[in-house]
């Protein structure tokens, strides 16, 4: 593994997810759920996706090299239309905002004879998160961004490894203070400068496979 690249991935993904289904998505389960239980969830999910998009990546790689830039160059490109053109991952502003003044809460609250509700079993928070992040995470920027990055580079762990890193840091950044987050960091702006590092890696390796 090659730290170096295994941190460029990191920085690459880790905007491209900010603004994304991923931020919102998890914080919605953690005013539902336990944080923890939560996490649980969603890191495995995220694992299988990082996972799925490497292998596609390393199947590209068995193309011709000139075939493989070209790709790639597709796949960064339609990243950056989905972040500068994408409504939030399909999450609209109003939904960060419903996520963003939801109440603190958690696993338990008051029911209507003015007693504590049961808590969620810890298996079924964990399963829902897994199962909704799972779903979200198919076809998105991040999921493009790593299987281009893994048929350029050759180097399936170190990106794994960078975008397996930023997904969960999305995720715990979600948990943590993520109703804080989508208060004070202006998302739009965000997805606006990763759909830009998209389209630069776009025409990068637009060029570099135009001069193979």
């Amino acid at each position: 593994m090659h730290p170096a690249l295994a941190a460029t991935v990191f920085l690459l993904v880790l905007p491209a997810e900010l603004p994304d289904k991923t931020l919102v998505a998890t914080l919605v389960l953690s005013t539902r759920y336990r944080g923890r239980f939560v996490f649980a969830g969603v890191a495995p999910a995220f694992a299988v996706q990082c996972l799925v998009a490497v292998t596609a990546g390393q199947l590209l790689g068995l193309l011709s090299h000139r075939l493989v830039l070209a790709i790639s160059a597709a796949l960064f490109a339609l990243g950056a239309v989905l972040l500068l053109v994408g409504k939030n991952g399909g999450y609209d502003d109003a939904a960060s905002a419903s996520a963003a003044e939801a109440p603190l809460g958690g696993p338990t609250g008051v029911g209507k004879n003015g007693g504590v509700r049961t808590a969620v079993s810890s298996r079924r928070a964990v399963l829902t998160s897994f199962g909704v992040l799972f779903a979200a995470e198919w076809g998105d920027a991040s999921q493009l961004l790593t299987a281009g990055l893994t048929a350029r580079y050759h180097d399936p762990v170190s990106v794994f490894v960078g975008s397996f890193g930023a997904l969960v840091t999305v995720a715990a950044l979600a948990i943590i203070g993520g109703r804080v987050l989508l208060r004070v960091v202006p998302l739009r702006f965000v997805r606006m400068l990763a759909g830009g590092l998209f389209g630069g890696l776009a025409v990068m390796t637009a060029v570099a496979a135009i001069s193979a």
